[in-house]
This record gives C-alpha cells, sequence and structure tokens, in this order.
C-alpha cells in the first residue's frame, strides 16, 4: 500500500483526490495539508507541511504557489517524491523545482490528464508528418469563464510537443489581431474561448489543402485531473532523484 500525503487535502482538487483514493486499493491517504480547516477528512491535517512527521511515500501538491516553496524544502528534506500540480509558479520557484529534483524524485506537468499527455505524444508524431507536407497548425482551447489566463498552459503544453517536434524554435501565435500578416512555415496559431462551466476542452487542427486532420480532448469533471495525479503518484513513490514529466506515466501505465 501506497502511503500519501496530499498537499492542498481542502481545495476542490484535493477532494476530488480525497474520493479517488478511498476507492482504490493500492494508495491511501495518511494526511493532508490545508490552511482552512473547516472540512472533516478520514485523515490528520496540518496547516503546515512543517508540523507533519506522519511517513508516507509520495506527495501530491494541488495547493497554491505561495505554499511550494515550504513543500518542496519539506521533501527534499525527507527524500519525499512528490507530484507537483500547482500552477502559477515564479521563475524563482520553477528553479527551485530543478534544484529539488537533484536530491529528490519531483514529477510536474502542465496538465495531470492522462488523455492529454497521450494527446502530446500522438502530436508529435502527426506533426513531424503533416507539417512537413505543408499542412498548418492550429489550437482552439475552451474553459470556462472563471478563468483568467490565456492561453491555457495546456495549451501551450500542447504547441510546445509540436515545436519539439520540429525542432522549431518559432513561437505561437496568440491574437492575430494586432498582427496582421501571412503566417510562417511551422506557425502555431492559439485561440481561447472562456465562458460557462467548460471544465476544458482542447482541439489541434492540422489544416492542409483540401482537407484537415483534427485531435480533440474534452474533460467533463476535474476528476480526470484527479486520476492522473494519483496514477502518478504511484509510479513516483520509491523512484530515484530526478525530474519526471506524465509521459513517463504514460509509458508505465501503457508501455507506450
Amino acid at each position: 500500500m501506497i502511503r500519501m500525503i496530499m498537499h492542498g487535502c481542502n481545495g476542490r482538487m484535493g477532494q476530488v483526490i480525497s474520493g479517488i483514493c478511498k476507492e482504490d486499493s493500492e494508495i491511501e491517504i495518511v494526511a493532508g495539508i490545508d490552511a482552512y480547516t473547516g472540512l472533516k477528512n478520514d485523515y490528520p491535517v496540518f496547516v503546515n507541511i512543517a508540523e507533519c512527521q506522519i511517513e508516507a511515500d509520495v506527495v501530491v501538491d494541488f495547493a497554491s504557489a505561495p505554499a511550494v516553496d515550504g513543500l518542496l524544502d519539506y521533501c527534499v528534506t525527507h527524500k519525499l517524491p512528490v507530484v507537483l500540480c500547482t500552477t502559477g509558479l515564479s521563475e524563482q520557484q520553477l528553479a527551485k523545482v530543478e534544484e529539488a529534483a537533484r536530491q529528490t524524485a519531483v514529477l510536474k506537468s502542465a496538465n495531470m490528464s492522462l488523455g492529454i499527455n497521450l494527446l502530446m505524444d500522438l502530436l508529435k508524431r502527426v506533426a513531424k508528418v503533416l507539417a512537413p507536407a505543408g499542412f498548418d497548425m492550429e489550437i482552439v482551447e475552451k474553459h470556462h469563464n472563471q478563468k483568467v489566463d490565456a492561453p491555457s498552459g495546456t495549451a501551450l503544453a500542447l504547441a510546445d510537443s509540436l515545436n519539439e517536434a520540429l525542432d522549431n524554435a518559432y513561437a505561437y501565435q496568440y491574437d492575430r489581431t494586432q498582427d496582421r500578416k501571412s503566417r510562417e512555415k511551422y506557425e502555431i496559431g492559439i485561440q481561447a474561448v472562456r465562458g460557462g462551466s467548460i471544465v476544458g476542452e482542447h482541439e489541434v487542427i492540422f489544416a492542409g489543402t483540401d482537407e484537415v486532420v483534427e485531435f480533440k480532448h474534452t474533460a467533463y469533471s476535474k476528476a480526470v485531473f484527479g486520476k492522473g495525479a494519483v496514477e502518478a503518484a504511484k509510479f513516483l513513490a520509491g523512484k530515484p532523484a530526478g525530474r519526471y514529466e506524465m509521459r513517463d506515466v504514460i509509458t508505465a501505465v501503457c508501455g507506450l
């Protein structure tokens, strides 16, 4: 049985993951960390991770950017693997993530969905064939009306996958209303939609002459991110120090 600490246990994702782990015989949450203690959980909850002395095999983090520094310090001190899901980290914090990975196992991903991460690998293969054949590449991402950042981190990660496949240094193109010119070779356009309660939808379009190829991923609930995080925790427990990504989890789970 893998023993897990849930960092940010009383947030929306923390509660989703708590429910998933309760039904999973391979993993259990032995402690939670959250500044808010108004919810009742089946495990002890600490306001600060430094107060937690419970033995664990891995930490899953879905908290806030300001809490990441203390989390990384704790995981380095205890040589505890960490699945880092919090977004919006500063450049200094990202550098600290890389430093921590030299001393313990760290898995960080822009999107914890297994489907999205599998899509990223598929896109690399497709881009190597279609982009040189003259297909234009566009990404359309849709999210709920409370999401303030655009493009989404996942859309940027998808664009990075395409660029990586093509050894392409060209930056993505967002909001063409400010830059009126014909598109460059291997240019990646990104469009953002914000409305309603859309959890997350990402569509990648390869548009060629007289034919279009489309790839689409739709998240209907936040549970898809929770399931991915739990699979990542199972994968990371016991791993040596190093920097890991969700593609490593995909390889381990699917053998791809």
